[in-house]
């Protein structure tokens, strides 16, 4: 199924503080049916008011912390979208809190293909990091922060890839049956 099939009449809440993001969000989410927000009160209201399939989440300007906090209490698949706050640190941070990406602003262009991955992930009931380590490997970020990017936090990369594979596995195993 391609992405656009997947996500056709999908409810997604796009969250920026930048009025361009949003446009350029909304073009390419054409066949979902999209609402806005550029505040975080704002998307507060929107998630606690409206139910919504996947909420895109801006992390700085708009505490996208604290929207993935509400998206996840509300089921509500969260997909972290970000310029400013594109570091290690934030990655592990989102990937802890429970979003199901975590995309730099310089692959919107490609963001129906990453929320179909997530997607697909959701219905197959495998890990949505998994296609995402894939279209983002580690050279990706290597070039950005350096080949020595995970080493500050060792032992949870270790733990992240093993529970990729792990249930990769568990889930291969279950078709088999």
């Amino acid at each position: 199924m391609s992405e656009s099939a997947r996500l056709k009449g999908k409810k997604i809440l796009i969250v920026d503080d930048e009025s361009d993001i949003l446009d350029i969000l909304e073009e390419l989410l054409e066949m979902c049916e999209v609402a806005r927000a550029s505040t975080f009160e704002e998307a507060k209201q929107l998630m606690e008011s409206q139910k919504f399939d996947i909420a895109i989440l801006d992390i700085m300007g708009v505490d996208g912390y604290g929207l993935l906090d509400i998206a996840n209490r509300k089921k509500i698949i969260p997909i972290m979208l970000t310029a400013h706050a594109f570091s290690p640190r934030n990655l592990v941070r989102s990937i802890k809190e429970g979003a199901h990406s975590y995309l730099p602003k310089e692959e919107i262009s490609n963001i129906t293909t990453f929320l179909g991955d997530v997607l697909e992930a959701k219905e197959k009931g495998k890990n949505p990091w998994g296609s995402w380590q894939e279209r983002l490997p580690t050279s990706y970020f290597e070039r950005r922060w350096g080949a020595a990017w995970q080493d500050a936090d060792k032992d949870f990369w270790d733990k992240f890839r093993a529970g990729i594979k792990e249930r990769t596995k568990r889930k291969a195993v279950q078709s088999e049956d």
